[in-house]
């Protein structure tokens, strides 16, 4: 039996797979001890398991080197992998949203010609030239995109917001939602051919938890 190869997302996300994944049965005791390893392995279930940047997982997966990816639903949308999405994980839950300061409401709802801070252009772009049918200029951050507003940099962000409080703490708000988001279970193509069964099995036991 070859090995079945688990991409995961580094941070809370992976703690909250493998508690999940727990549930179900699979487990990799090698993943709780210290070490520099990157593999981390089951030889009873043959099951390997990675962690590595949330926006890399669907790279891995879609290349192969993963059979299996775990990653939040903004991630998906954003690198826009050929892959494919199994499964909604129902944990981290948060939304893609459009915020900016009360004073631009008015000019998000009618005008062009706007400026959007984002680490997230391919989902802003979707937004707003696809789905608002608006032309605006995107302007990519990597750090915190809150500032943009705040230095007039841009006029809105489109960002994740969990809580709402770095938003409120900057005098800014929800304006519009774009959509929700959660942790989603990807899978290679090849590979849902190849090991449909017990990817099949996976994804069934994981299902059997919702609720």
């Amino acid at each position: 039996m070859r090995y079945l190869t688990f991409a995961l997302a580094k941070g809370r996300l992976a703690g909250d797979t493998m508690g999940r994944f727990a549930q179900v049965g699979i487990t990799c005791d090698e993943m709780n001890e210290k070490s520099r390893k990157l593999i981390f392995v089951n030889e009873n279930l043959k099951m390997k398991f990675f962690l590595s940047k949330a926006s890399d997982v669907p790279t891995y997966v879609e290349y192969g080197a993963a059979d299996i990816g775990v990653v939040g639903k903004d991630v998906i949308l954003e690198e826009k992998k050929n892959l494919y999405e199994v499964l909604d994980l129902g944990f981290g839950k948060c939304r893609m949203v459009v915020a900016g300061s009360p004073a631009i409401k008015e000019k998000l709802s009618g005008g062009n010609n706007l400026r959007v801070a984002t680490k997230y252009p391919n989902i802003a772009k979707n937004y707003f030239n696809h789905i608002k049918k608006q032309n605006v200029e995107i302007i990519k951050l990597n750090g915190s995109v809150e500032l943009g507003p705040i230095v007039s940099l841009s006029d809105v962000i489109v960002d994740i917001v969990e809580t709402g409080s770095t938003l409120k703490e900057n005098n800014l708000i929800v304006l519009e939602e774009i959509c929700s988001l959660s942790a989603r279970l990807i899978v290679n193509k090849v590979s849902m051919n190849m090991e449909n069964k017990r990817i099949t099995e996976i994804m069934k036991a994981l299902k059997g938890l919702e609720g």
